[in-house]
């Protein structure tokens, strides 16, 4: 099974499409699914079940929590997280079953701020390659997932439909997201994927000034 695993859509401050269209790009390029994980909030999850279910298709419901620490990627949720803080998000994180993942860890713009080497046993994975951070240093939360036996994740952190699936994470004999749930607890994960077009990247400033001027929804 095939998913990416940090999409955003337009419900995020700095996201462009709907979460239809991301699905669709997902499908288009022989993905599974996505994990829906808008910034801080949970409102993508109505519209985007409803547009799971017409394609037919597996979506996790997620969210990025922004913290002092940095952010936290939150996966197979039932409902939105809380917390502002790093320790307070991942409590609610696995007090609902979730999965807590650090994404863009050594990206030199998002790069987590915090210890990570002292948060190392409260989360479960790493995301060791993001299509988006050009200058992200992959390489370096390879490493740090390596060493500490933490799963290693991969995802697009599309804004815009079309980069839908330029990263994924892939679980090898998972037919369903229980199996996909499982293969990133026991490790059992690959990455693939490429960089995003350069041109992409001032998606997600396009975004924050369409929605100033308020010609995109939602």
């Amino acid at each position: 099974m095939k998913i990416d695993l940090h999409c955003h859509s337009y419900y995020s401050y700095d996201g462009l499409s709907s979460p239809e269209k991301l699905i669709k790009s997902a499908l288009k390029k022989g993905l599974d699914g996505i994990a829906i994980t808008d910034h801080d909030t949970t409102a993508s999850w109505e519209e985007a079940l409803l547009a799971a279910k017409k394609l037919n298709t597996f979506l996790i419901l997620g969210q990025e929590i922004r913290t002092k620490e940095g952010d936290i990627l939150g996966l197979f949720l039932k409902r939105g997280i809380k917390a502002k803080t790093f320790l307070g998000a991942i409590k609610e994180i696995k007090n609902q079953g979730g999965i807590a993942i650090i994404p863009h860890p050594f990206h030199f713009l998002k790069k987590f701020k915090g210890n990570l080497e002292s948060y190392k046993n409260l989360i479960d994975g790493i995301e060791v390659f993001n299509s988006r951070g050009l200058f992200g240093n992959d390489k370096k939360a390879l490493e740090f997932a390596k060493k500490n036996n933490l799963a290693q994740l991969a995802g697009s952190d599309t804004h815009y439909h079309k980069c839908v699936g330029d990263a994924f994470t892939v679980v090898e004999g998972a037919k369903n997201l229980e199996d996909f749930k499982k293969g990133i607890i026991e490790r059992k994960t690959k990455t693939e994927g490429k960089k995003t077009f350069i041109f992409y990247l001032i998606y997600p400033f396009l975004a924050k000034l369409l929605k100033k001027l308020r010609l995109i929804k939602p």
